[in-house]
């Protein structure tokens, strides 16, 4: 069970410590729909309560819809965060293996967001001498590979045995600022195209509710100042899926 959590738990370490970007990404949609009318929905916080929730329907038994939207807002003496994305897609996705007990899914979607930031410095008598506050829109487009296992392991806690599975998905995501505004001036526009692994596990609570732990690691293709690769995705969340083929 230990070798199961070093790969996702040396990535959050490792993440965790980056620096700031005006991109800040959101908990990918892994639905792990496997019929026609099964629908997937998840709310996931992160250490600095970036908030995610996901949502996608399966219309068809190989098509589903997504929806997904994120939220943030950290201030601090020194830093303030603010940011919200939404997005939509939809594509493909299908059972497979032995028992059906494995799921590749397709998505392509697009969506907008914004980041605003504001850096404070004070002199040595904590008096305020400058304050810098940057305001960005960004529009995204997205393409997402997912794959999961429903064969579970179980894990014990407490006397009670907790099913485990697994799951792993790679987004390539392409983001352009719209506006960019810097102490309400103008600045050039930077755009990157993000590569973001992503290892998720889930531990049924329940037949239809699962605690899932999501990390991730962000890798822009581009060196930009501001449209870096910054940010990465480390979350505990609730995921519940309706109508799913057992």
């Amino acid at each position: 069970m230990i070798k199961i959590y070093k790969c996702p738990l040396l990535i959050a370490s490792i993440f965790l410590s980056s620096c700031s970007s005006m991109y800040m990404p959101n908990v990918p949609n892994t639905p792990m729909l496997s019929q026609k009318g099964e629908f997937s929905g998840g709310l996931h916080i992160s250490p600095r309560f970036n908030t995610s929730i996901n949502g996608a329907y399966a219309v068809s038994d190989h098509i589903g819809v997504l929806f997904s939207g994120s939220y943030m807002n950290r201030e601090k003496e020194r830093k303030d965060y603010r940011h919200k994305l939404i997005e939509i897609g939809g594509g493909w996705f299908d059972t497979f293996g032995p028992d059906d007990n494995r799921i590749i899914e397709i998505y392509a979607g697009v969506g907008s967001g914004r980041t605003d930031r504001t850096f404070r410095e004070f002199d040595d008598h904590d008096v305020l001498i400058s304050t810098d506050v940057e305001e960005v829109t960004y529009s995204k487009s997205f393409l997402q590979v997912n794959y999961s296992s429903k064969k579970k392991n179980n894990f014990r806690l407490f006397g009670k045995d907790y099913p485990l599975n697994y799951g792993t998905a790679l987004r390539i995501s392409n983001v352009d600022m719209k506006t960019f505004m810097r102490n309400d001036m103008g600045q050039v526009r930077e755009g990157n195209i993000f590569l973001e692994p992503i290892f998720f596990t889930r531990m049924h609570l329940s037949e239809t509710v699962q605690l899932q732990y999501t990390t991730s690691g962000t890798f822009g293709l581009n060196s930009r100042k501001f449209m870096n690769a910054g940010n990465s995705i480390f979350t505990l969340g609730l995921v519940m899926n309706l109508n799913k083929k057992q």
